[in-house]
């Protein structure tokens, strides 16, 4: 019980520090048949800990009739919609608030009835997925204790019921509703302390109040999980494989269940999956570097040495190593984790770098590793993969070489530039479903006009104004391709351009691509000024110097830039230029 009241307490607290201020709520919809109590509660702070400079709004639907509440819901105006099932919705007889009738024995009857429901429920969650973000928490309590099966089988009726669940889900999952984890739920919540029948029978909500936050946490994290990250730095030695490789050579060293050393053998499967997806991977080890070379030539290796880049073997401290990863790939350490056997070198590291994840590989024996793999896996999870994050370590490749290039051949600018072969695409946007154009968004820092961070439905909506615009650029050379690294969006007031929004990849600096972009909107738009909607951040230096050398200034809030002025001051461009 002081579990309970102290959440129920913490989230309360939370809710009455959200701001007063006036300023324009953030607005979720909570569709359950249940009576929401405790679940809105946890819910609702949950998603004001997100939102600490906004409150939050919770809208709930009708009693009883969760489809009703769905074909209710209204997208505009909404940033997100949490879907609480429980069985009932199914067939109210699977509830404990009905009795009377045939009742659960009428198995065929309740299989159809269970049938038309999801249905319903699917098709309506579809159209609103295509919306905004939808998270969806499918049945968690227990099935009625009225089944005509014994408790100890799993029964005709329950069976299908549960196979009719599992391709909802999947239906809803491919229209983009995220569905949260019914194993993870299960970690968090015994499946024997999640009804309170008398709250159930008296007040028409069903779960106890652990079971209730649990419920809303998860529903907010799959709603809106948090940013991956972006890179891992691993030890070699005791991390990528047992052993010490200046000791037992490099034909000692094993990840295999031969040496019982299975443990770094899923740890290499683990980083060659997060490869797949995009992240980046480096090598930070205290070794010769002419062993570690050899030792990642060999064929066994299931993380090919390839996805290492850059691979850093030195004498000198691991911060060190570590600094000149981050260098070669223009990353902040918070989007950074390492990964060491040794407790020494994570400290060192972490005091270096004390927003970077450090984290310990656990020991052969240990019972924690499908935990640590677990919380990798989460770390860089990412609701979808997209071409350019596949390109991303091709890009880096492409980058190191363009630089190797550069230095070799000593050739200025211009005349390197104009040799590189570049290829801009415009890709002028006419709706918002490309996710890759939020996500650069939402993760772009450096080259970033205001560090504005729009909700999905936002996102959405803003495309709907009048006169607004959005342009994504691709980009490749003979150096590699980077996909789509460019995102401006705003809107176009008589000959006034608005830019509201303008990121730019790290990957493609040094490269013109900014300029082609303010090029591309004056001559589409036959534009006479840029107004830019300008905040300073932290890390927007870039940004802000790309700005200061046409304006003669640092750039202000609303600053205006003329198309003359623009053009008598932009560089030489190299690109093809094509409209997609």
């Amino acid at each position: 019980m002081y579990h309970q009241s102290v959440k129920l307490i913490e989230a309360l607290e939370v809710l009455r520090a959200a701001p007063q201020d006036g300023a324009a709520p953030w607005k979720c919809f909570l569709a359950s048949s249940f009576t929401p109590l405790h679940l809105q509660t946890f819910l609702a702070a949950e998603l004001q800990k997100r939102h600490a400079r906004q409150p939050v709004q919770i809208e709930t639907g009708s009693f009883g009739d969760l489809a009703a509440s769905l074909e209710s819901v209204s997208a505009e105006g909404l940033e997100g919609l949490c879907v609480a099932m429980e069985w009932p919705d199914l067939d109210a007889r699977l509830g404990l608030r009905r009795a009377g009738g045939d009742g659960l024995s009428a198995t065929e009857d309740v299989i159809a009835e269970s049938g038309r429901a999801l249905d319903r429920l699917g098709a309506r969650i579809e159209t609103l997925a295509a919306r905004l973000p939808v998270a969806v928490c499918l049945p968690t309590l227990p099935l009625s204790p009225l089944l005509p099966s014994p408790g100890w089988q799993a029964g005709r009726l329950e069976l299908a019921l549960r196979t009719a669940l599992a391709t909802f889900a999947e239906r809803v999952a491919a229209a983009g509703a995220r569905v949260v984890s019914s194993e993870r739920l299960a970690e968090l919540s015994p499946a024997a302390e999640r009804l309170d029948s008398r709250s159930d029978l008296v007040s028409g909500f069903p779960y106890s109040r652990p079971h209730a936050w649990h419920v809303g946490a998860l529903l907010v994290q799959t709603l809106l999980p948090p940013s991956p990250r972006k890179g891992l730095i691993t030890d070699l030695d005791g991390t990528l494989w047992h052993g010490i490789l200046g000791e037992d050579g490099v034909a000692g060293v094993a990840w295999d269940l031969d040496h019982n050393a299975q443990a770094h053998g899923l740890y290499q499967q683990l980083l060659r999956g997060l490869s797949d997806s995009g992240a980046l991977l480096a090598a930070a080890s205290k070794n010769d570097p002419e062993l570690v070379a050899e030792a990642l030539a060999r064929e066994d290796l299931v993380l090919p040495a390839d996805r290492l880049s850059p691979v850093e073997a030195s004498w000198g401290p691991k911060s060190a190593a570590v600094g000149r990863i981050l260098a070669e790939w223009n990353v902040g350490s918070e989007s950074v984790v390492f990964v060491d056997d040794s407790p020494m070198e994570r400290a060192e590291v972490q005091a270096a770098y004390p927003d970077m994840t450090c984290l310990s590989f656990p020991e052969r024996e240990d019972a924690s590793l499908p935990s640590f793999l677990a919380h990798l896996r989460d770390l860089f999870a990412k609701p979808r993969v997209l071409e350019e994050d596949r390109l991303r370590r091709e890009s880096l490749r492409a980058n190191q070489a363009l630089r190797a290039v550069r230095t070799e051949s000593g050739e200025a600018p211009e005349a390197f530039l104009e040799q590189a072969q570049a290829r801009v695409q415009l890709h002028f946007a006419t709706d918002s479903s490309d996710p890759r154009a939020l996500e650069l968004v939402l993760k772009t820092n450096q080259f970033n006009l205001n560090g504005a961070r729009p909700s999905e439905a936002a996102w959405h909506e803003a495309l709907e104004g009048p006169g607004a615009f959005r342009l994504v650029v691709s980009y490749d050379d003979k150096y590699g391709r980077l996909g789509k690294i460019a995102v401006l969006a705003g809107r176009l007031e008589d000959r006034t351009l608005v830019l509201e929004t303008f990121v730019l990849s790290c990957r493609a600096f040094s490269r013109r691509i900014e300029h082609r972009c303010l090029a591309a909107l004056f001559e589409r738009f036959d534009a006479d000024a840029l107004v830019l909607d300008f905040t300073p951040t932290p890390r927007n230096g870039p940004l802000r110097d790309f700005f200061a050398a046409f304006l003669g200034r640092p750039p202000e809030p609303r600053s205006r830039l003329a198309r003359a002025e623009f053009f008598e001051r932009c560089p030489r461009l190299f690109h093809q230029v094509e409209e997609a």
